[in-house]
């Protein structure tokens, strides 16, 4: 999408505002059905960090999601700075589904620009394992 939803952008700004993770919401990436749940960033980078730090072989890119650079632009005409309008999604236990199936079944952490998507859904998709 060459032009993000601004609704989507809303929601997302919404998220990040109040610290909610308990928005569900599936999207449609090129390639991709993703379903889960909206994190705040912040959140999204914490939980990745505590994956990579319980990996021998992948702790050392811990450090890189532990710290996230700070997103803030800042007001025109005005000295006190306001959050960026967000420009990515992070959901968490999320799945991607292809047919019957999600991957990973437990759900996973993603990144998604709001620019790459086509469509999306507010609610969780359910799937059968069957």
């Amino acid at each position: 999408m060459s032009n993000p939803d601004a609704l989507l952008v809303e929601i997302a700004a919404m998220v990040e505002s109040e610290h909610s993770n308990q928005m569900p919401l599936t999207v449609v990436v090129p390639g991709a059905v993703i379903t889960g749940r909206l994190a705040p960033e912040s959140l999204w980078h914490e939980r990745v960090a505590e994956v990579l730090t319980a990996s021998d072989h992948l702790k050392p890119f811990a450090a890189l999601f532990s710290s996230p650079t700070a997103h803030v632009a800042h007001a025109t005409g005005g000295d006190a700075p306001r959050a960026a309008r967000p420009t990515h999604l992070h959901l968490h236990v999320a799945r991607i589904l292809q047919g019957s199936y999600a991957l990973p079944h437990t759900g996973g952490m993603y990144r998604i620009a709001i620019a790459d998507i086509s469509s999306w859904t507010v609610g969780d998709l359910s799937y059968t394992d069957q």
